[in-house]
């Protein structure tokens, strides 16, 4: 078998670049979909349904566009196209979703929100599979974790932008009130207006950077015959899923699942805990403030996410993925369930430290771990398939989310206390993963 080439740091650079964007987008969604659905009528206690979307998007799509990656060969590619595609209508949808409420002459404008989130997600999905896929193909084993190490850091640095748009466009001076008889604040709208160009122009410098090896290449690097290449049924696939994947997914269980209340409680619940506001008051400044501020904390944990994928690749050569991951998710658990205590918006930053942390990892360590398991070709429908122990943790806290919140006395800020302890669970549940051995970075 041929070895595949060892790539600059350029070319692994310019392979994950479109994914900066894409997290640019994914970002101004975590921090306004709350902000935007409660100014459009949603009652805190539902909001959690309305993010399903982005879960269920996730479970059905990313396994079917796995699958067809792993067949399609054109001259763009065979991840490329679905790649560019996805951000397409991604972009479009983002154009469209703040402005929900001048649609009302079609639909109302709760359900018209709902359904370019839906689209959103949907496409946001398209674009994303391909991605992990995307690397896993282009890189050796040697350049594994600096190959997932520069993807999470690109992501990250999508995630400040992204984070941080409407509380740079406030400070700018565009609105961040509704303007009279609207709903929804100006430093919101054009903050998705500039991340839907955003995502749209970095995806074209990754599809125009980025030479996907040819099918010859791809079968001479993997070792794959003609012989190796038949057809697998879905049900096939399921049963010859490789024992690190299953392994991986009782951790990513609680993983997600916490990441899910942080991104659906947190503006109710900085509103409610440092703003003082009121359940239901989702148009008065105070809200729109602590929506801002929610922005600002959401950057911090992606900058030190940012921080920590500069290193993460180096320590988990030399000290092994398993005790990084460990540490990183145990660490950012301990972040979430200091919110709970924590009054001064300041203050709140500190706890962005250790979520950080544990974002870089989740981005990176299983995906690193994973796809040194995968068949090279099936690695888009693996990953696919994988995206399932990412989406049904979600789905599971969308429908659980309003009965949590109940019998947690309707605290918001309660429900990251109980994303805090899930996190610490995923953390402690790494011990039992058995994966391959690594081999060292060059």
């Amino acid at each position: 078998m041929a070895k595949k080439p060892t790539l600059s740091f350029w070319q692994i650079w310019n392979m994950s670049f479109g994914f900066m964007g894409v997290q640019i987008g994914y970002s101004l969604q975590n921090g306004n979909t709350s902000r935007i659905l409660s100014a459009l009528g949603s009652d805190v206690g539902h909001l959690s349904y309305f993010w399903l979307a982005a879960p269920l998007a996730g479970l059905i799509v990313q396994p079917i566009i796995g699958l067809s990656s792993d067949k399609t060969w054109t001259r763009l590619g065979r991840r490329i196209p679905f790649i560019l595609a996805g951000a397409i209508v991604s972009a479009l949808a983002m154009f469209f979703m703040p402005n929900s409420e001048f649609f009302t002459h079609l639909v109302p404008a709760l359900f018209f929100g709902a359904a370019m989130l839906l689209l959103m997600d949907t496409s946001f999905n398209v674009t994303m599979q391909p991605f992990r896929s995307l690397v896993g193909d282009m890189v050796s084993e040697e350049q594994r974790n600096i190959g997932f190490s520069t993807q999470a850091f690109l992501i990250n640095s999508g995630a400040v932008v992204g984070s941080i748009l409407p509380f740079l466009l406030t400070w700018l001076g565009v609105s961040n009130v509704p303007n009279e008889g609207e709903k929804v604040a100006s430093s919101v709208i054009w903050a998705f207006y500039i991340g839907g160009g955003a995502l749209l122009l970095t995806v074209l410098w990754t599809t125009f950077t980025t030479k996907e090896y040819t099918p010859a290449e791809h079968a001479l690097y993997n070792n794959l015959k003609e012989k190796d290449k038949k057809k697998s049924s879905f049900l096939t696939l399921l049963k010859d899923t490789p024992k690190t994947m299953l392994q991986l997914a009782f951790v990513q269980f609680f993983s997600w699942f916490s990441l899910f209340m942080m991104w659906v409680y947190t503006t109710p619940a900085i509103a409610q805990n440092v703003w003082n506001t009121l359940p239901g008051d989702a148009t008065s400044p105070a809200f729109n403030e602590a929506g801002n501020w929610v922005g600002i904390i959401f950057a911090a944990y992606s900058v030190f996410g940012a921080i920590f994928s500069l290193v993460m690749a180096r320590l988990a050569t030399r000290f092994g993925r398993k005790p990084i991951y460990l540490s990183a998710l145990v660490v950012g658990g301990l972040g979430l369930l200091s919110i709970v205590f924590i009054k001064d918006q300041y203050g709140l930053i500190a706890s962005m430290v250790g979520v950080g942390i544990a974002w870089a990892a989740i981005l990176a360590m299983p995906y690193a771990m994973l796809s040194a398991s995968l068949p090279a070709d099936k690695m888009g429908v693996y990953m696919g398939i994988f995206n399932a122990t990412i989406t049904i943790p979600q789905i599971t806290a969308g429908l659980l989310g309003g009965l949590l919140y109940s019998l947690l006395g309707g605290q918001a800020v309660y429900m990251l206390g109980l994303a805090g302890i899930c996190m610490i669970i995923a953390g402690v549940s790494v011990i039992f993963i058995k994966e391959h051995k690594i081999i060292k970075e060059i």
